[in-house]
C-alpha cells in the first residue's frame, strides 16, 4: 500500500452483513493496521534512522500516545470508514491534529496596538503541523477520540468518559456555531498558568544548556544530538531569511540572531522523522541573555490525500496559527533550510502542558468543556463569516459514536503495535 492510501474494504463481503465495519473486517484488522503504522514510521524516519526507536518507545506508552503518533493512520481510517464525508460540517482552517496534548501554555504575541515588549501567557492550541483548510468535523472527531482513549489515564470509567466527550462536543458547538464566550479557565488550567507565570528565561536556559568558558551549549543526550555539518552550514542563511519574514513589530537585529550553538532536536511523537533544529542565539547578550529558537520541518499534512492539496510547507502552518489563534506564539515565521521548509518560533519559559495523570476527577468536566470551547472558538475565527446550522443532538450523538469506534480501533491497534515492536525492537 502506498503512503496516504486508505486500506480498501474487501469487495467480496456482502453489504447486507451488518454495521459499517462488517464490510471491511480485513481493512480494520488490528495486526494489519499496526504493520501499516510501522511501515509509515519506517518511511518517515528513513533520513534519520535513529529516531525510529524513539518513536516506537513514545508510541508504546499508552493508547493516547499511539494516537498522537499516528495521524496518517487516523486519516486513512476515516477515509475507509466514510467518516471523511459523513455528516454536515462547515469548513475552514482546522488544526488537523486536535488531541488533548496539543493544548498548552505559551507566551503569545502582542495584539495590534500593543507594545512589542507586552508579555501575555495564554493557554490554547499549540501545534499546527497538520493544519489545513478542511471540515471542522475532523478536528472534533480526533479530539473526542483522544479523550476516550485517555479515559484510563484520567482515572474514569467508560460511562464517565462518554459524558466528558458529550460535554466537549457540546462546548464546541456552543462556541463555533453560537458564539458563546469562553468561561474562566478551569482549576487545572488556572493552576498551570500561575505555575508558569513566574518562570525566568534563565531557568529555561539552565534546563537545556550548560556553561563552559562563559558560553552556553545545548546538553547533548536524549533531547539534543550533534547537528550534521551539511545542515549546520545552512543555518546562517536560514536565520537571515527568518529575520526578514518576522512580523514588523517583532523584527530583531542580526546580532540578536547570531548563532551561539545549534543541535538536532528530538521532541514530540507524531513529528519524529521531520528535521528539527534547536538554535541558541546571542539574544540580549551574555550567558543568560540567549534565545532558543525551534526550527521544525513542515511536511505535507497527513490528510493531504483526502482533499485538494493544501498550501505547501511552513507557510501553511504559520498561516493556520495566525488564523486560528488570537495570539499566536511569539517570533513565529518561516524559513528554508536547504530543501526543507521550516517553521520557526522562539521557545519561552512559559511553555508547558497539563499532566493528565494528576487531574482531579471534579475538574475533568470543566476541562473537557474548556478544550471543546477553545477548539470551537479557533474554528469560528479561522472560517469566513457565514450562516451555520449547529449540529443537532442527533448529529452530536452520531459524531460521538464514530469517535467511540475509532477509539476502539486505535486501542486494539496500539496493543498489536506493542506486540510487534516488543518482539522486534529494531522495527
Amino acid at each position: 500500500m502506498q503512503p496516504g492510501a486508505p486500506a480498501a474494504p474487501n469487495p467480496e463481503r456482502s453489504r447486507s452483513a451488518g454495521p459499517w465495519y462488517a464490510d471491511a473486517v480485513e481493512a480494520f484488522d488490528p495486526r494489519r493496521l499496526a504493520e501499516r503504522q510501522i511501515q509509515i514510521d519506517r518511511e518517515r524516519t528513513a533520513r534519520f534512522p535513529f529516531l525510529l526507536a524513539h518513536k516506537n518507545a513514545r508510541m508504546s506508552v499508552s493508547p493516547l500516545a499511539f494516537l498522537r503518533g499516528s495521524a496518517p493512520l487516523f486519516y486513512e481510517l476515516i477515509a475507509t470508514t466514510g467518516d471523511a464525508e459523513r455528516g454536515s460540517s462547515p469548513t475552514g482552517w482546522i488544526v488537523g491534529d486536535a488531541h488533548l496534548e496539543n493544548f498548552g501554555a505559551f507566551r503569545g504575541a502582542p495584539l495590534p496596538g500593543e507594545r512589542a515588549s507586552h508579555k501575555v501567557t495564554v493557554f490554547g492550541l499549540n501545534d499546527f503541523d497538520e493544519a489545513r483548510e478542511g471540515p471542522w468535523r475532523w478536528d472534533v472527531l480526533r479530539l473526542a477520540t483522544s479523550l476516550i482513549l485517555a479515559g484510563r489515564e484520567l482515572g474514569v470509567d467508560g460511562m464517565a468518559v462518554l459524558e466528558l466527550s458529550e460535554r466537549l462536543i457540546q462546548s464546541h458547538v456552543n462556541s463555533a456555531f453560537e458564539g458563546a464566550p469562553l468561561l474562566p479557565p478551569p482549576a487545572p488550567v488556572a493552576s498551570l498558568m500561575a505555575k508558569v507565570a513566574g518562570r525566568s528565561k534563565q531557568e529555561l536556559l539552565n534546563d537545556r544548556t550548560s556553561q563552559r568558558g562563559g558560553q552556553r551549549r545545548f546538553v547533548r543526550g536524549a533531547r539534543y544530538r550533534d547537528l550534521p555539518r551539511e545542515i549546520a552550514e545552512l543555518l546562517p542563511g536560514a536565520l537571515e531569511t527568518y529575520a526578514r519574514r518576522l512580523q514588523k513589530d517583532e523584527q530583531r537585529t542580526a546580532g540578536q540572531l547570531e548563532i551561539v550553538d545549534a543541535a538536532f532536536r528530538i521532541a514530540g511523537t507524531g513529528g519524529l522523522g521531520a528535521l528539527r533544529v534547536a538554535v541558541l542565539t546571542r539574544g540580549k547578550g551574555g550567558p543568560d541573555g540567549g534565545w532558543i529558537l525551534d526550527l521544525k520541518e513542515q511536511l505535507p499534512p497527513s490528510s493531504a490525500f483526502l482533499l485538494d492539496p493544501p498550501l505547501a510547507g511552513a507557510a501553511r502552518a504559520e498561516g493556520a496559527a495566525r488564523r486560528l489563534l488570537e495570539r499566536p506564539p511569539r517570533m513565529l515565521a518561516s524559513t528554508e533550510l536547504g530543501a526543507s521548509s521550516m517553521l520557526v518560533r522562539r521557545l519561552t519559559p512559559q511553555e508547558d502542558k497539563l499532566n493528565l495523570q494528576k487531574l482531579e476527577r471534579a475538574d475533568l468536566g470543566p476541562l473537557a468543556g474548556h478544550l471543546g470551547a477553545l477548539l470551537g472558538m479557533a474554528h469560528a475565527r479561522g472560517a469566513p463569516p457565514a450562516e451555520r446550522r449547529p449540529w443537532s443532538k442527533t448529529e452530536q450523538s452520531e459524531l460521538l459514536a464514530r469517535a467511540v469506534a475509532l477509539a476502539g480501533l486505535h486501542e486494539a491497534t496500539y496493543l498489536d503495535f506493542c506486540l510487534l515492536t516488543r518482539s522486534t525492537p529494531s522495527l
